[in-house]
C-alpha cells in the first residue's frame, strides 16, 4: 500500500463543483461575530485559508433562518443583516481563488434555557428532551418542524444567491438533526419518530426542502458523524433510501475530501468540529 500524499493534491469534480485538491477545511466554531454578523476580521480569516491553498472551505457552523437555532451570541447567522457580512467573506475568499460553503447548524435542545440569541424563547427538540429522561421543553409541533425546515431552505437559497459554492448541513454531535436520530431524545409517536429508519425523516425533509430551494447543480453536503457526546450512542444512523428527485446531487462530507460516495448519512467523517 502506497502512503504517498500525492492523491490529496489531485483535483476532484462532482457535477459543477471542481476542487483543485482534496484538502477540505473543517467547520470550526469561532464565536468571533458579535451581534451574529461576520465582520472584516472573519473575511480576512477565511481569505487566509484560501490563500494557503485549501481546496474547499466549510465555514464555522452558522444559524439557519430560525430564531432559536443558536446558543451563542457571537456565532453568525446566515440570514438577515448577516448576509452582507457573508457577501464580504465570499468576495475575500474568491479574491484568493478559493471555494467556500457555509455549514448550517441548528443546536436544538443543546441550547440551554435562557441562553443565546432570543433568550426569552424556548429551544426546540423532537420530544423536548435535552437527554433521555430530561424534559426541558414541549415536543415540537408540526408547525415547529415546518418552520425549521423552511429556515434551512431559506438559508441554503441565500447561499446560492450570494454565490457560495454549496452548502453543508450539520447533522451530528447531538444537535437538532441528531436529536431526531436517537431514541433517547426522539420519543415521537408520529411520522418523525419510531424505529431508526423513521427517525431519519426530519433529516430527509430538511434535505428535500433545501433541494427544492436551490438549483439541481448546487452541491449539498451533510456532516453525519453521530454520537460524539455523552447523550448519544457511538454508532451512526442507517442511510435512508435515496429517491430520484431528492438524493442524486447529495454530497457527503467524505466525498469531497476523498471519493464520490453518493450517500447522505452514515459517513463517519472526522472533519466536523462544530
Amino acid at each position: 500500500m502506497s502512503l504517498s500524499p500525492a492523491p490529496l493534491f489531485t483535483p476532484f469534480k462532482l457535477k459543477n463543483l471542481t476542487l483543485p485538491n482534496r484538502i477540505v477545511m473543517a467547520p470550526m466554531t469561532r464565536s468571533k461575530s458579535p451581534g451574529q454578523i461576520p465582520g472584516e476580521d472573519v473575511a480576512a480569516y477565511y481569505a487566509r485559508r484560501a490563500e494557503g491553498g485549501v481546496g474547499l472551505i466549510i465555514t464555522e457552523g452558522v444559524a439557519p433562518d430560525h430564531p432559536v437555532a443558536l446558543n451563542d451570541h457571537n456565532v453568525p447567522n446566515f440570514h438577515g443583516d448577516a448576509l452582507d457580512g457573508w457577501a464580504k467573506v465570499l468576495k475575500a475568499v474568491k479574491a484568493q481563488g478559493g471555494l467556500i460553503m457555509p455549514q448550517l447548524w441548528h443546536t436544538g435542545l443543546m441550547r440551554k434555557p435562557g441562553s443565546g440569541p432570543n433568550p426569552h424563547m424556548t429551544g426546540v427538540g423532537p420530544s423536548g428532551l435535552a437527554k433521555p429522561g430530561k424534559k426541558v421543553a414541549e415536543p415540537m409541533s408540526t408547525a415547529d418542524i415546518d418552520a425549521v425546515i423552511a429556515g434551512y431552505a431559506t438559508s441554503a437559497r441565500h447561499a446560492e444567491e450570494l454565490g457560495f459554492d454549496g452548502v453543508e448541513i450539520h447533522g451530528a454531535h447531538g444537535y437538532l438533526i441528531d436529536q431526531f436520530f436517537w431514541e433517547g431524545t426522539n420519543e415521537r409517536p408520529d411520522a418523525f419518530g419510531g424505529d431508526m429508519i423513521k427517525r431519519t425523516k426530519f433529516a430527509v425533509e430538511v434535505i428535500k426542502g433545501i433541494r427544492a430551494a436551490v438549483s439541481k447543480s448546487f452541491p449539498c453536503s451533510c456532516a453525519g458523524r453521530s454520537g460524539s457526546n455523552k447523550t448519544m450512542p457511538s454508532n451512526s444512523p442507517p442511510r435512508p433510501k435515496r429517491s430520484k428527485n431528492s438524493w442524486n446531487h447529495w454530497l457527503p462530507p467524505a466525498s469531497i475530501a476523498s471519493t464520490a460516495r453518493h450517500a447522505a448519512f452514515g459517513s463517519r467523517s472526522s472533519r466536523t468540529r462544530t
